[in-house]
Formats: structure tokens, sequence, C-alpha cells
């Protein structure tokens, strides 16, 4: 873990809960729009998500796990707000407006519940992996296992919660096909495109918070 002034690390949490908050709500919006690839049915969520597994196994790597877990606990609530009240106005990718928000939707706000549960439990079972495989030379195996448990939790309970007896026939009726195709191409999409992608901004990211406490021991 590197050290870093407190005005660092307040601005890098900053950045990253933002980030985190950004895409979960994201991917509540884009997981109420399946499609079918390759004749399986999956959601565009599968595509967007991911993205929070690289963030928070940048996190760990550079800033340790308190942090991470900072940046969960941070994350959770304005996300499930955000998320509600973005699903509703745009619910199933169609504009229906703020006059939306004056009735309360059980289909989003399950939705939302479960995105809720899912990140929680998700990031937790990521940084739980990735803080016991970090110590290994081979710096992938710690995000690629982190990944793959973090992924199959977070996907487990996010469908099962969200669809299971929906009142949405459609998602009752085929989320366990899309849970088990989404977990595949977010395997796919984070092992063969983030996993390298995290190599090189675990690379950058080192490398100039490095040159800044470098200049800041050689200002002091």
């Amino acid at each position: 873990m590197l050290q870093l002034s407190a005005a660092q690390q307040q601005r890098a949490l900053l950045i990253l809960v933002s980030f985190h908050v950004v895409i979960i709500a994201a991917s509540n919006y884009l997981v109420q729009l399946p499609f079918q690839l390759f004749g399986m049915h999956t959601t565009w969520g599968a595509f967007s998500f991911p993205f929070v597994y690289l963030a928070t196994d940048l996190t760990v790597r550079i800033f340790g796990t308190q942090s991470a877990r900072k940046i969960i606990f941070g994350a959770m609530m304005p996300a499930l707000v955000i998320s509600y009240l973005i699903s509703v106005m745009w619910f199933e990718g169609n504009f229906v407006g703020l006059s939306a928000l004056s009735e309360f939707n059980t289909f989003v706000a399950r939705i939302a519940f479960a995105s809720f549960a899912a990140y929680l439990f998700g990031q937790l079972m990521d940084i739980k992996v990735f803080a016991r495989l970090r110590a290994n030379k081979r710096w992938w195996l710690a995000p690629a296992g982190s990944t793959i448990f973090g992924n199959f939790i977070d996907t487990l309970v996010f469908f099962s919660i969200a669809f299971y007896a929906s009142n949405d026939a459609f998602m009752a009726s085929h989320w366990p096909e899309i849970a088990t195709v989404d977990y595949g191409f977010k395997l796919l999409i984070s092992l063969f495109l983030f996993l390298p992608v995290y190599g090189v901004f675990l690379k950058i990211l080192t490398d100039k918070i490095l040159v800044s406490n470098k200049h800041r021991f050689q200002e002091n």
C-alpha cells in the first residue's frame, strides 16, 4: 500500500466513490433492457458493472482494504437513491418524466434494493479474496480470483432478489438463464478486457503517485 497525504487520499476516495455510484446507477438502468446475444438472453448491465470491480481492485492494491470498504459504504446509499430515481424516470428505456416520481414503483425499488444487497456482498467478497491473494508475485492472480468470486456472489444475490417471482413475467421466467449468461459475460469482459486494463492502470497510477510523493518529499 502506498503512503499518501490526507488530501491525496480524500481526493482519491471521493473520485472512486463517485465512479462507483455512476456505474451502479447506470447498471441498474441497463439491467432493465434485456436482449439476445448468440441466442442467449442477457442485459446491457452485464457490460457496465465490471467497471466497479476494476475500480475496487485498484483501490485495494493501491490504498488497502480499509479504503476500499470506505468506498463501498460511502457509495451504497447514494447509489440506491440515484438508481431508483433514474430507473423510475427512464422506465424500461422510455423517458416518462418527473411525474413518475409521484407514485412509488415497486418493480424499480426491488431492483434498486437487490443492487444494494448484491453490491454490498459482492464487493466485500471481492475485497476479501483480493486481500488474500495480493501478496502473490503474479499481479493478475488477485484481480482474477476476486473477480470470479465477487461477480458470482453479486450476480446470484442481485437476480434472485430482483426477479424471483417478479411481476415482470419475462424476467421472472428467464432470470436464471439471464443471470448465468450475465455472469459468463462479466467474466469474459473482466478477465480478457479489464484485467489487462487493470495492469496498465496499476502501473500508471503507481508511477504517478510515486512521482507525486517524490516531489513532495523534495519540497520538504
